[in-house]
């Protein structure tokens, strides 16, 4: 796919990678470090990903994250997340799963995570 952004990322841009995917630093992360893995192969959204694709996806996750730990030891949790969808927010229409480091204090009441998708709703 020419015209997509991440089948066309820049080699240098590659932080980290396997036979099935690759990680790069998101361009307008939420958080420092933040990250994200992409299949290799162009699939829209999660849903078109293969059991082995899935699988180097998660492997990758796995690997960055230590390697996030290492670095930054103010680390204390991570939301994984990805959107499937125009209406879920997506814009890139080639999977891409977010990791994101999240330090105590970087928001006021962390409680309910990606539940806050939708303002007003994650307070339980």
């Amino acid at each position: 796919m020419n015209n997509c952004l991440f089948c066309t990322i820049l080699p240098e841009r590659i932080i980290a990678q396997n036979d099935l995917a690759y990680a790069i630093r998101d361009g307008f992360p939420v958080t420092d470090l933040h990250t994200l893995v992409i299949p290799k192969r162009h699939v829209e959204d999660f849903f078109g990903l293969t059991d082995e694709e899935i699988l180097g996806c998660n492997r990758l996750i796995l690997e960055v994250r230590e390697t996030i730990l290492k670095q930054d030891p103010t680390v204390q949790g991570f939301n994984i997340g990805m959107n499937a969808g125009e209406v879920a927010g997506q814009t890139v229409f080639h999977c891409h799963i977010h990791l994101i480091p999240r330090r105590k204090g970087d928001v006021e009441n962390p409680r309910g995570g990606v539940r806050h998708t939708i303002p007003g709703k994650g307070h339980y």
